[in-house]
């Protein structure tokens, strides 16, 4: 089995398993062991000893075990982002003695979405541009019907966006990567947070912060109206941030995408984050082309680099 080593600052030797940083992140985006199981296809056991072994061989406690879920502790939360540049480096070494990578050269004209600019675009382009370090990029972030056109017209290659949202699909080639639900955010406390998941109907009276992001405004507008009583939404925002902070100090909750979610505010207050049953939206991100039209020799390597990514991730 393929095993990445690291060294403790002691000194001393350990080794884990990229499986058992895989079943980690999923644990850590999900926010309990049942969930990362049913994304990842596998029993909970299997997600639960990976974790433990994990803290073993670091020597640190990566989640906090409560009564329903889990919450990742601050070191999790710090690990969590080298255990994702792992997955990244191990998905660049798939490239990195290709003969034709270190020459191949070009331009790449990307096109994204504001939301999608914030939480996929980094891993995306670092990945590509450790592979293909000749390649000229260009970057326009767009809304996606703007990146529709540019697209058609041949003035983007590439667009990065979601493609739940796209709204001509005969002209474009589309291909979605990551599904991403809609989730509940919770300040730590609240009585709702002792349920691992909380049923639609829970959601009724309660405070709301709104994100005003057209990308997913009309999805989180339709789930709202879904709701028998509607919900007193107290803040509409366009800033993530300003959301993850009014939900922190219990300002009120929030129902956003999970690729969105993080534990923590700017002001380190934890944030928690359940499953709801019933019929809520997702968004799909994923990546599109003009249709009819060969992709470009650094454009088809994006594109096989983005969808190395977003499965590693």
């Amino acid at each position: 089995m393929l095993r990445y080593v690291v060294m403790k600052y002691t000194g001393h030797g350990m080794a884990f398993t990229l499986r058992q940083l895989k079943f980690f992140i999923a644990a850590a985006e999900q926010g309990s062991v049942s969930s990362a199981a049913r994304v990842l296809s596998i029993s909970q056991s299997s997600v639960s000893e990976a974790i433990r072994s994990l803290e073993d061989d670091l020597g640190v406690q990566l989640f906090d075990r409560l009564a329903r879920g889990i919450a990742i502790t601050h070191k999790g939360s710090a690990f969590l982002r080298h255990a994702r540049q792992i997955l990244a480096d191990v998905a660049t070494a798939r490239y990195a003695f290709q003969p034709e990578a270190d020459e191949a050269r070009g331009r790449l004209s990307l096109g994204v979405t504001s939301l999608v600019a914030g939480y996929v675009l980094s891993d995306l382009l670092a990945r590509f541009q450790r592979a293909f370090p000749n390649v000229g990029l260009s970057v326009t972030e767009d809304d996606g019907e703007y990146l529709e056109h540019l697209l058609i017209g041949g003035e983007v290659d590439v667009a990065i966006l979601l493609t739940s949202s796209i709204q001509d699909r005969m002209a474009l080639h589309v291909e979605t990567l990551l599904v991403s639900p809609y989730r509940l955010w919770l300040p730590l406390g609240h009585p709702l947070a002792q349920q691992e998941v909380i049923e639609l109907g829970e959601l009724s009276g309660l405070s709301f912060i709104q994100l005003r992001v057209g990308e997913i405004e009309e999805s989180t507008r339709l789930l709202m109206q879904s709701l028998e009583v509607k919900p007193e939404v107290i803040f509409r925002t366009r800033s993530v941030e300003a959301v993850r902070s009014l939900v922190a100090t219990g300002a009120g909750v929030t129902i956003l995408p999970g690729m969105v979610y993080r534990p923590w505010s700017l002001e380190g207050d934890r944030i928690e984050i359940r499953d709801v049953s019933g019929d809520l939206p997702s968004v799909q991100v994923g990546l599109a082309w003009r249709r009819g039209a060969p992709l470009s020799a650094s454009a088809a390597n994006f594109v096989r680099s983005a969808q190395s990514t977003i499965s590693n991730h």
